[in-house]
C-alpha cells in the first residue's frame, strides 16, 4: 500500500483535466526555483507561463508513454518496452523512420500511480473515441496515450500536401477507444474544433494541430484562378475535405516559440 500527499492536493497545484487514466495538472506558482533560474522563472509568471505534469493511474489502464518521460511511480508498476515480438519491431522501427516518433516507446501498467516529467508546453486531453476512424497528430505532438490505442502511420493522399501543405508525407494516426495526452501550441480551452459534415475547411497556414483521419487533406489555390490568388494576396491553402473534425490553433504558431528551462549553473 502507498499514499502520496501533498501532491494534487497542494494548494500551489491545480488539475485541468482527466480523462482515462490520465490527469493533466499545472503548478500556479514557481516556488521551486534555485537563484540561477530566478530571472527566468519571474518572466513565466509575468506572462503567465505555467509547469505542467502529467498524472497515470494505472489502475483504470495501462499506458504508452514517450520514451525518457517517466519521472517517479509508486507501488505496483511495471515497465516494458512494449514489444510484441521482432515482427513487432520492425514494423515500429519503418513508422519511427516515417513519422520522425521513437520507434519504441515503453509501456506501464499495474495499479500503481506514474508521474510524466514536467514541462512548460501546453496539454490536452483527448477521447480518441470521438474522432471516428482515428486521429492523426501533427509532428512532435504525442506525449502519453493507452496502450489500447493503436499506432499507425498515416500517409497524405497527394504529394502536394506533403511537400505545400508543411504537414510532412507521414504523421502519427491513433485509432481505437482510449484516451491521449498531446503537446500544442496553446491552451486546450483556446483550441478550436471545427466538425464538418461532408464539407470542406480551408486554412492558410500550418495551423490545424489534428484532424480526423477520414479527411482528405490536400493543398490548392485559395481562389478558382491563379490571378485571383494573386490579388487575394492568400496563395495556397490547406484544404480539409469529407467528414470528421479538425482541432485547431487560433493564431500560427512561431517555431521555437515555447520556453526551454535552462540547466542548473547556467
Amino acid at each position: 500500500m502507498y499514499k502520496i500527499t501533498n501532491f494534487t492536493t497542494n494548494d500551489d497545484i491545480r488539475t485541468l483535466s482527466a480523462i482515462g487514466p490520465f490527469t493533466i495538472v499545472q503548478y500556479e506558482r514557481e516556488f521551486s526555483v534555485a537563484p540561477q533560474q530566478a530571472q527566468f522563472a519571474w518572466y513565466c509568471n509575468a506572462m503567465n507561463i505555467r509547469r505542467r505534469q502529467v498524472v497515470c493511474d494505472l489502475s483504470k489502464g495501462a499506458v504508452v508513454v514517450q520514451p525518457g518521460a517517466m519521472q517517479w511511480m509508486a507501488g505496483d508498476v511495471h515497465g516494458t518496452s512494449g514489444l510484441k515480438g521482432v515482427g513487432d519491431f520492425i514494423g515500429k522501427t519503418i513508422r519511427s523512420k516515417m513519422t520522425g516518433d521513437p520507434a519504441v516507446k515503453p509501456e506501464y501498467q499495474g495499479t500503481g500511480t506514474l508521474v510524466l516529467e514536467p514541462t512548460y508546453s501546453y496539454l490536452a486531453a483527448i477521447d480518441v473515441s470521438q474522432w471516428g476512424a482515428g486521429i492523426v497528430l501533427d509532428d512532435g505532438m504525442f506525449v502519453a496515450a493507452e496502450a489500447s490505442l493503436r499506432q499507425e502511420v498515416s500517409m497524405r493522399r497527394s504529394l502536394s500536401a506533403a511537400t505545400l501543405g508543411n504537414e510532412g508525407l507521414f504523421s502519427l494516426c491513433l485509432r481505437g477507444n482510449g484516451a491521449a495526452v498531446v503537446k500544442v501550441p496553446c491552451p486546450q480551452e483556446e483550441l478550436v474544433e471545427v466538425e464538418l459534415d461532408n464539407d470542406v475547411l480551408r486554412i492558410d497556414g500550418n495551423m490545424a494541430v489534428a484532424w480526423s483521419a477520414g479527411l482528405q487533406f490536400t493543398v490548392e489555390k485559395a481562389t478558382s484562378s491563379l490571378m485571383g490568388s494573386a490579388l487575394s494576396g492568400e496563395g495556397l491553402v490547406n484544404v480539409y475535405r469529407g467528414t470528421g473534425k479538425v482541432l485547431l490553433c487560433p493564431f500560427q504558431q512561431e517555431a521555437g516559440a515555447m520556453p526551454v528551462q535552462p540547466a542548473a549553473g547556467q
